[in-house]
């Protein structure tokens, strides 16, 4: 009973047969129930380990008993037999189980019982882990048994050495009451007593320390203070404080002086070990600078190598870790210097290749912006290398869907940009134009007349003013950026879907790698909603174009141009790269100006062009059809590439919709040429200098200007219209570009006819209306530069300037002009018209014909009225006169009014012959035609006639008939019948009869006036040398 009694009390338990391990022992055994693990723990010395040297030098003896790492010994043996008798080597049992302690020296000495790190739980979990409590009871008898003997042993060796244990007693504390009570002042004498009678009646020897031993007088007292140094005193550290510096003096010198011979060994060894561990593991410390390299160097192939082995070194060491858990066996030395250095190598590596992933991320979105020099070619080889040493290196997000996104947003934020940016820089130029001075009648003159030159660039140089064509110019470069296939914004769109077409497809997944272990495979497909958002960001980029460049034509000029103007924002640490470096950081100074004194806007003052953004202030209609033509083909090309991408998501309405962009970009450019021409047609006028044509000299050069003029606008109208170009050699193009309504067409087909109806009249006004030297709007050799004076004069120099302050001269070049624009150049226009536009104007022709033939009958009358009045009034006033009757029986001369009417024709037939010479058998005709009937009225308004009157009427009529026989024409003949009727009428029979008897006599005097005057009108003789040449360069 007394065993089980003490058995519980030991253990803490209430019953002796426990169902359940007490809770209270996991929380105070803790640290004995788990293995520790064999850590490298470096001591430190006492500071009193010099006085230790002395007592370590004595052999212990206890047999079996070893030294510490210290070189102390101890009273723990390297091994004892079992305390409970079950065996006579613990270590062996150990050994047995799979526990290696021999070299663990800490771990040995909790299986010992002679150590004070003995563990009790441990010891019996181990050593009897499968023990009966039967075993176990047996254990405890015996172990009870061994203390007793121990105890018995003891008690005789006390009983057998007590004087001993006495003496040693009392001299102690007679040491200890001395050292103690040193430096104390004695208030008294005390009577010595026996030590052994005060070491019996002391329950302890430290409650008689209190008494003062006598001791000798000594010769040479120390002080107080001395004393007070070494007595055993909290105050005095116990003894030590006297000696306490000197032995920190003593240390120290002995430390500088034998510690670097005392330590080499221990270095060497250290230096030796760290040597070995960096000639085994001199991979894993390296790794690190090699990875760095390779980084440095874009050593990729490399870089993905050495990352391989670093992730192998890793999984070695947690094998070794994951092998010793299993097994639960500690590691080695070795084993944990491997673990540990290879996780230092494996974190520093693993910060150095997620900060390289970090890198290539932001390069995957920042490397869009690239230098010119940079081909696309090679900045795709980039992206594709970036994405192959991502998926090589293992990344979480698939780099290839991050990459297609990235350029998503940056093709979606150029567009946006690119497009804003040129419109605000468009209306700058459109406002500097609007607010400028408009252009003079000869500026306009001078562009319109580059449509005859045969040189295109030559043509388009100087066919508008310099910043109307710069505007042009602004206008088309700012539309090729943003819709050639090739450089253009939509040529990327274009590159970008093919690209990611090719990812769909999982062509280029067969060239990138797989990653480590496959771990990449994942990445090399894309899911259906990925390819399903690539279509959808296709046709929103796409649709996004669309809408801008219909709002360009269809809008107004924007009135906000804050974005010139307006700061960037400070970059911040996470800005990245590709929003700084923007097309337009290098600002073009055209562009630059004071914030607070912006462009003005556009003045309103009623001109067609303010309701086109597209289209320069002042601009003429032969600039704008050719940029819009070029506009529009470049539309049209793009709009057909666009419905070749119409397969990338089914059910699409995007040819409807491109269909609308075309036709509203198509009819917004159509109305503003139109207004231009029709603009240009009413100033043609300007067109005409006075200068004759080099292929016609009976014309000026106007005819030529106006056909070329006409020509060059039909033209540009006819690409605007049809888009021809754009759709040559395109399939699918019909698809967007459809034939122009019948609307548009009647409205070029009314300005068309328009334009012949402006020109013709301004050319009428250039012929009547008088001329000013001070208000002239002809263009002069002053207002053209000196090459343009030097061409005019040697065009003139073989048929003379011409007399331009002349109004009959200018009549006739105009009533020259107008033959040719009736007989050659109007029809070649109309001819023109209807196979540009597939149309027959056939009632517009005839209008136009019947409206010039009435200009020109209008102005030819013009032209004669003042010659046939001065014809009629010699006439009348000749034959009205009373001197007009011979006195003769016979006339022998034509009276002298007949002489002067035919030397005012001699004078028109000049001006006519070295003017428009074809002119002149049309106007000498008329002439004698309405001479002709002037002779009628005039005989009319005389009554009788006798037979001298009937001879004299007979020679004057006839002398001018035979004078004017090349130039005389049925209308003319029939007057002359009627002369001879109304003279017959008006004669009596007697005179009727003789003046036949005296015909004879009238043919013979009619002759020799005839030859008398072959000089004098010689002019009027037909000539068939000159007559063949004419009509030859007619």
């Amino acid at each position: 009973m007394e065993g089980e009694h003490a058995l519980l009390n030991h253990y803490n338990l209430t019953t002796p047969y426990p169902t359940a391990w007490p809770v209270e022992k996991d929380d105070s055994d803790a640290s004995d129930d788990a293995f520790p693990a064999k850590l490298s723990i470096r001591r430190s010395k006492s500071r009193y380990s010099a006085l230790e040297r002395s007592g370590s030098d004595r052999r212990s003896l206890v047999p079996g008993s070893e030294k510490t790492g210290d070189g102390v010994e101890n009273l723990v043996q390297k091994d004892e037999a079992d305390p409970l008798g079950s065996a006579d080597s613990v270590v062996r049992v150990l050994r047995q189980k799979g526990i290696a302690v021999e070299d663990d020296q800490r771990l040995r000495n909790r299986f010992l019982l002679s150590s004070t790190t003995f563990s009790p739980t441990l010891y019996l979990s181990q050593i009897h882990s499968n023990a009966s409590t039967q075993s176990l009871l047996q254990g405890l008898d015996f172990l009870s048994h061994s203390i007793d003997q121990k105890s018995a042993s003891l008690k005789v060796l006390v009983e057998s050495n007590f004087e001993r244990f006495v003496r040693a007693k009392t001299t102690i504390d007679n040491v200890y009451a001395e050292m103690r009570n040193q430096g104390a002042e004695s208030v008294s004498e005390k009577s010595r007593t026996n030590p052994r009678v005060v070491s019996k009646g002391s329950s302890h020897f430290r409650n008689a320390s209190g008494q003062t031993p006598s001791t000798p007088t000594r010769v040479n007292k120390p002080l107080p203070s001395d004393k007070k140094k070494n007595a055993l005193t909290k105050e005095s550290e116990y003894g030590v404080q006297g000696i306490k510096a000197p032995l920190i003096e003593v240390a120290v010198k002995a430390e500088e002086i034998w510690g670097p011979a005392l330590g080499g060994r221990e270095k060497e060894g250290a230096l030796k070990m760290a040597l070995d561990s960096l000639d085994k593991n001199k991979g894993i410390f390296e790794m690190s600078a090699t990875i760095n390299d390779s980084i440095k160097r874009k050593d990729y192939e490399r870089l993905v190598q050495e990352y391989t082995q670093a992730r192998k070194y890793g999984e070695e060491a947690r094998e070794i870790a994951n092998t010793a858990m299993e097994h639960q066996v500690s590691l080695t030395e070795a084993q944990i210097h491997q673990i540990v250095i290879t996780a230092r190598m494996w974190a520093d590596v693993k910060d150095r290749i997620d900060e390289f992933k970090r890198i290539v991320w932001r390069k995957l979105t920042n490397v869009q912006v690239v230098p010119m020099a940079t081909t696309r070619g090679s900045q795709y080889e980039e992206y594709m290398a970036m994405i192959g040493i991502l998926l090589e290196l293992g990344v979480e997000d698939n780099p290839i869907w991050f990459w297609l996104l990235s350029r998503f947003d940056y093709l979606k934020n150029k567009i946006h940009a690119s497009f804003e940016r040129s419109r605000v820089e468009i209306e700058v130029l459109r406002r500097h134009l609007a607010n400028a001075e408009k252009p003079t009648p000869q500026m306009i003159a001078l562009h319109l007349k580059t449509s005859t030159r045969q040189d295109l660039d030559e043509k388009v140089k100087d066919m508008d003013t310099p910043p109307v064509l710069e505007l042009w110019d602004l206008i088309f470069n700012s539309f090729f950026n943003l819709l050639s296939a090739q450089g253009g914004v939509f040529g990327e769109v274009i590159e970008f879907w093919d690209k990611a077409q090719t990812f769909i497809d999982g062509k280029v997944q067969k060239t990138l790698p797989i990653g480590i272990d496959g771990q990449s495979r994942i990445h090399h497909r894309l899911s259906t909603d990925n390819i399903r958002h690539l279509q959808n960001g296709v046709v929103e980029l796409i649709e996004i174009l669309r809408e801008h460049i219909f709002a360009f034509f269809a809008d107004p000029p924007i009135e906000d141009i804050s974005m010139l103007y307006s700061p960037l924002p400070p970059p911040t640490p996470n800005t990245p790269k590709s929003v700084t470096r923007s097309p337009f950081a290098q600002q073009d100074s055209r562009f630059k100006f004071d914030a607070n004194n912006p462009p003005p806007p556009s003045p309103k003052r009623g001109e067609v062009w303010e309701e086109f953004a597209f289209w320069p202030p002042y601009g003429n209609s032969l600039s704008g059809a050719y940029y819009l033509g070029k506009l529009l083909t470049l539309l049209g090309a793009a709009a057909s590439e666009m419905l070749r991408l119409r397969q990338v998501v089914s059910g699409a309405n995007l040819s409807e919709r491109l269909r609308t962009l075309i036709a509203g970009a198509r009819e917004r450019s159509t109305r503003a040429v139109c207004a231009a021409w029709n603009r240009d047609a009413e100033a043609c006028n300007v067109l005409e200098d006075w200068t004759r044509s080099a292929e016609r000299r009976d014309l000026t050069a106007m005819p030529a200007y106006f056909s070329a003029f006409e020509a060059a606008v039909l033209s540009g109208m006819q690409k605007i219209l049809y888009i021809s170009e754009a759709t040559n050699n395109r399939p699918g193009s019909s698809g967007v570009v459809s034939p122009p309504p019948a609307k548009l067409l009647q409205m070029v087909r009314s300005q068309f006819v328009t334009t012949l109806y402006n020109a013709l009249s301004g050319m009428v006004k250039n012929a009547e209306r008088p001329l000013s030297q001070e208000n002239s709007v002809w263009v002069t050799g002053s207002d053209f530069t000196d090459e343009v004076v030097v061409n005019s004069l040697k065009m003139n120099a073989d048929g003379g300037l011409v007399n331009v302050k002349s109004r009959n001269i200018r009549m006739l070049l105009t009533l020259s002009n107008l033959k040719a624009l009736q007989t050659d150049i109007v029809p070649r226009l109309i001819s023109q018209f209807e196979m540009n536009f597939s149309v027959k104007l056939t009632d517009e022709s005839k209008t136009v014909r019947d409206d010039l033939e009435k200009i020109e009958a209008k102005l030819f009358q013009s032209y004669t009225r003042s010659t046939v009045d001065q014809l009629s009034s010699m006439i009348h006033s000749g034959i009205s006169s009373p001197a007009w009757i011979p006195k003769t029986s016979r006339p022998q001369q034509v009276r002298p009014y007949v002489y002067g009417a035919l030397l005012l024709l001699v004078y028109v037939h000049t001006e006519v012959s070295t003017t428009a010479a074809a002119l002149t058998t049309q106007i000498l005709s008329h002439l004698f035609e309405q001479m002709s009937l002037s002779f009628l009225e005039a005989f009319k308004a005389r009554g009788r006639y006798s037979l001298p009157a009937i001879m004299q009427a007979t020679l004057d009529v006839e002398f001018v008939a035979h004078t004017m026989s090349q130039y005389t024409t049925d209308r003319a003949s029939k007057t002359q019948d009627e002369i001879y009727v109304e003279l017959d009428r008006c004669t009596d029979d007697n005179a009727r009869i003789k003046s036949r008897d005296e015909l004879m006599e009238i043919g013979v005097i009619l002759k020799k006036l005839r030859e008398g005057t072959r000089s004098e009108f010689a002019c009027f003789k037909k000539q068939r040398g000159q007559q063949k040449e004419r009509e030859e360069k007619r």
